[in-house]
């Protein structure tokens, strides 16, 4: 089953574009371009979000606002130049259940595929708050 095709056009340099089939965005060095770490944590951070949100509505729980916060790191120097953490702070406004929201957040974690990949190599933690 195909999930997705995207296309990427370059120049001689590292200025290029992104087509999906929602959009374009620049990436690289273009102006206002996204980097592949950005991709990296965006793709992660909204797999994950769009899962938890799945999850949260099949139990009719709501908020205000959440904000996602997806950061990284590797040790440079070793052999294998993995991705070694990974952390994703979510907060989220006004819960209608604390409780039953972290739940939702940890399924989303265990069902969101990109998620799931990304496990078998890197340390994920996720930081849930509530305001």
């Amino acid at each position: 089953m195909a999930l997705d095709t995207i296309t990427q056009v370059w120049d001689d340099k590292f200025v290029g574009e992104m087509k999906t089939p929602s959009g374009t965005i620049k990436i690289g060095d273009a102006e206002g371009g996204m980097y592949p770490y950005h991709l990296f944590f965006g793709a992660v951070g909204s797999c994950f979000y769009s899962t938890f949100l799945s999850i949260a509505k099949k139990k009719r729980l709501s908020f205000d606002k959440a904000v996602l916060e997806v950061s990284g790191h590797k040790e440079t120097g070793k052999e294998n130049n993995l991705i070694e953490q990974i952390t994703m702070k979510l907060i989220i406004t006004k819960p209608s259940n604390e409780k039953a929201l972290m739940k939702s957040a940890e399924l989303g974690t265990k069902f969101c595929s990109i998620h799931e990949l990304l496990s078998k190599t890197t340390n994920i933690d996720l930081i849930l708050e509530f305001e």
